[in-house]
């Protein structure tokens, strides 16, 4: 059981945050004797994200598009006559269609068209269109309010450790994949194994990208002081693409008279690439600086030998255009992923530094 909660610390976390913001904004709401206090709850639960910049991001685009919305819908509201079906339901599209544009190419703006909807077909009380319009966007902002208060308050969880948590995760499968491809020199790869792989890599490198906006949030909020997270995700993408180009170079495995050469000092390099990939994913989780990279610089430089040794003794003339492409090609991917994955260490390096410091 306690392995589970460590597991879903960040989903508890989550709950927990979203809880405590409905009932303070249910709270808060009757304390300023709301309408309709349940705008304010709901925004303060949907607004509420895993990290802090992420809240902020969503309060913000939550209540730019309610004011647009509100502002759009009342003036639908006023200049329409919309007394009978029929022109209810004009006003309607006259209200929706430029804010479906909008939402159509700002998706972050949603919210939007359904608060004009409820402008323009809501009750608008003793006050008027204007004034529930005016109470849709005060309960709104409270809500989103409170939310990025609680993001703050309880629990609060900064986006670039989500970031490093993502990282990580595209990392441990970059080190099972090299493994599983410079040990396929002999006999090629498993295709599903490979691609299985790629997709785990693929998934934690968008979820990466999509944190990295967050940081940059945060950043620019002066709520966390941390490098820049758009190299990390170069980096990430870096290596994948390294992996690609390997993987297809090793759809099959190389001729006999290369892999006689190649494959031992490729499992070598192989296996110290996974340790690096393995280090360097800890050291981020424990913002650490990351293991050095000797072995793979060892492994490397057999590696290349041997490639020095195969050009000497004429190897390659026997071969034919097909595997040549192959075998040099491979020595250029691994020559790019392993000046990635000292590009990445050193990104790592510098998260571990500015903490220290």
């Amino acid at each position: 059981m306690t392995g589970w909660f460590s597991r879903h610390r960040p989903e508890l976390r989550l709950s927990l945050q979203m809880t405590v913001a409905g009932l303070a904004a249910y709270a808060v709401g009757h304390l300023f004797a709301l309408s309709q206090v349940y705008w304010a709850v709901l925004t303060a639960v949907i607004v509420m994200q895993a990290s802090i910049g992420g809240s902020l991001k969503a309060s913000l685009d939550r209540f730019f598009g309610t004011i647009g919305g509100a502002g759009w819908g009342v003036a639908v509201s006023v200049t329409i006559p919309h007394a009978s079906v029929a022109s209810l339901g004009l006003a309607l599209a006259v209200a929706l269609v430029p804010l479906a544009v909008a939402v159509a190419l700002w998706p972050r703006y949603r919210v939007a068209p359904v608060t004009a909807a409820i402008v323009l077909l809501g009750t608008a009380g003793s006050g008027g269109v204007a004034a529930a319009a005016l109470d849709r966007v005060f309960e709104i902002g409270l809500g989103s309010v409170i939310a990025l208060a609680v993001a703050l308050a309880v629990m609060p969880s900064r986006a670039h450790l989500l970031l490093f948590a993502a990282a990580r995760d595209a990392l441990s499968p970059m080190r099972d994949l090299i493994v599983l491809l410079l040990r396929g020199i002999a006999a090629g790869s498993d295709p599903a194994a490979v691609l299985r792989l790629h997709d785990r890599i693929r998934a934690a490198i968008e979820r990466a990208g999509a944190i990295a906006d967050e940081v940059v949030r945060e950043r620019a909020s002066r709520l966390a002081d941390t490098p820049d997270p758009d190299p990390l995700v170069r980096s990430l993408r870096r290596l994948s693409h390294d992996l690609v180009t390997i993987g297809r170079m090793l759809t099959t495995g190389l001729p006999d008279p290369v892999q006689q050469r190649l494959a031992e000092p490729g499992a070598v390099l192989g296996a110290a690439l996974g340790a690096g990939f393995a280090g360097i994913g800890e050291a981020l989780l424990a913002r650490v600086p990351p293991p050095d990279l000797d072995a793979v610089a060892t492994a490397r430089q057999q590696y290349d030998s041997a490639m020095r040794a195969l050009r000497r003794d004429g190897v390659a003339r026997a071969l034919s255009d097909d595997d040549v492409e192959r075998v040099f090609g491979l020595a250029f991917a691994v020559e790019q992923i392993c000046r990635n994955l000292e590009e990445l260490a050193n990104r790592v390096r510098e998260a571990a530094d500015m903490r220290a410091a």
